[in-house]
């Protein structure tokens, strides 16, 4: 449509030019020639093309919490070009990580709801089965009531749990940090969890070298329940006549500290998401073995609030290592 019109207008003013005026009217005109085409040109674009893009600009600039976009007559449209590809970029990334989020969601409500049912229907089941005469059965009563109350506690750990994690993320768990002794506070957990250990004859020791003391800035009591919920399933999942083995390690600002087993290991499809809530490496499994499916969730979310790193490497059929790092007190 710019073409068409640009040449009908210089068309017409050659033929004027021709008709009459000289040489010198002619250049006059020309010049006249070009001032017009570019007029034209600027109306088109402008109406056409400019306001489009300061639109789309305008959106991109409202979208963006920097604010850092200026105004679009001050920039090229090279400039134009690279932010609006940077901000393609940048909301495909927000895109995919809203995805991820509620396929999250979803997940964690399907697994809150499995694993509370499971608990229910069993109470519930046991329960009608004594209305139903079976309280007066002395073969079966004890166990069955003994069988609701263990249910009954696995939903108060469930929900308790849920309200620890809860309160770590929020920020609304308050942190009681002092300086004390990972050592000594290992081998008083040692001492509470010797009695399951030696039910699957499991020794638990501290590494050669660890004979010293290595104090950090912690929540002791929090970082208490770090280590038995690690030491709990080194325990559970390790294998008969096994050993669990807790090191330390100073990285001069933090204490390293690594939790290793040589149990049944974990396969590296499931490390991922070890830390993940209700998530179970094997569920019928690790149902039989209790707990409430959030006890690492738990520990992660102890050891972030404190500010630092959790991790975890594990082979299969071999065992497997949590560590994590606190900050070093100065003695």
């Amino acid at each position: 449509m710019i073409t068409v019109l640009v040449t009908v207008v210089n068309v017409v003013l050659i033929w004027i030019s021709k008709q009459f005026i000289g040489q010198i009217g002619f250049t006059i005109m020309a010049a006249i020639m070009l001032i017009t085409n570019f007029l034209i040109v600027r109306f088109f674009l402008e109406k056409y093309v400019f306001r489009k893009i300061k639109l789309i600009y305008k959106l991109i600039y409202d979208s963006k919490k920097d604010k850092t976009i200026k105004d679009i007559n001050a920039e090229s449209l090279a400039d134009v070009n690279a932010k609006v590809m940077e901000w393609a970029e940048s909301t495909k990334q927000e895109i995919a990580t809203l995805k991820s989020l509620e396929e999250y969601r979803k997940n964690y409500v399907g697994n809150i709801s499995h694993e509370l049912k499971t608990p229910i229907f069993s109470i519930q089941a046991y329960l009608h089965t004594l209305i139903e005469g079976g309280l007066y059965d002395e073969n079966i009563n004890k166990d069955y009531l003994q069988r609701a109350a263990d249910n009954t506690e696995r939903l108060q750990n469930i929900v308790e749990d849920l309200d620890v994690i809860t309160k770590l993320e929020s920020g609304q768990a308050e942190l009681d940090i002092k300086k004390f002794d990972l050592r000594e506070l290992v081998r008083d957990i040692f001492l509470d969890l010797k009695a399951i250990a030696k039910k699957k004859r499991i020794t638990l020791q501290l590494k050669e070298g660890a004979s010293q003391s290595f104090f950090v800035l912690a929540d002791r009591e929090a970082i208490r329940q770090v280590f038995t919920n690690l030491i709990i399933n080194s325990i559970k999942y390790g294998k008969e006549g096994g050993m669990t083995k807790v090191s330390f390690y100073d990285m001069e600002t933090e204490i390293l500290t690594e939790i290793s087993d040589n149990g049944i290991g974990i396969e590296e499809k499931h490390l991922k998401h070890v830390f993940d809530r209700f998530y179970r490496v094997d569920s019928s499994r690790s149902r039989k073995q209790g707990g409430s499916g959030l006890g690492l969730s738990i520990v992660k979310h102890i050891i972030e609030a404190h500010d630092q790193n959790i991790n975890v490497r594990s082979t299969y059929n071999v065992g497997s290592t949590f560590g994590f790092t606190l900050k070093k007190a100065v003695r």
